[in-house]
């Protein structure tokens, strides 16, 4: 009885590679400033909205995501972190529109009676 050929012939040997497995590096997390200081207005947006300051939360939510523009648009491609996403010109239409259509319907929104 004849055994099927082995696919793993050109993995054996001396000639083999062998890549080491490791752990990632670590990330310096104090580079990734830009995204923390949208987020933390994301949150106290949300704080506020939990609060029932429902307006006064969508100001800082709208404000928060016009700040990820901005910083988007500032600052280079290494030192956007996590901010970038895709290119440049993308990102900031993108967060910028997100951020003016956030102001607008804030204020279009009636107080409560």
């Amino acid at each position: 009885m004849t055994q099927p050929p082995d696919d793993r012939d050109d993995l054996e040997g001396p000639t083999a590679a062998v890549v080491p497995i490791r752990p990632a590096t670590p990330r310096n997390w104090l580079a990734q400033w830009p995204i923390a200081l949208v987020l933390a207005g994301v949150g106290v947006a949300m704080i506020l909205i939990g609060l029932d300051y429902f307006r006064r939360g969508c100001v800082v939510l709208s404000a928060s995501v016009l700040l990820a523009a901005f910083l988007r648009m500032l600052l280079p491609e290494g030192d956007a972190g996590m901010l970038a996403v895709r290119s440049r010109k993308v990102d900031v239409v993108i967060l910028g529109i997100l951020g003016i259509g956030l102001t607008i319907f804030t204020f279009w929104v009636p107080p409560p009676s």
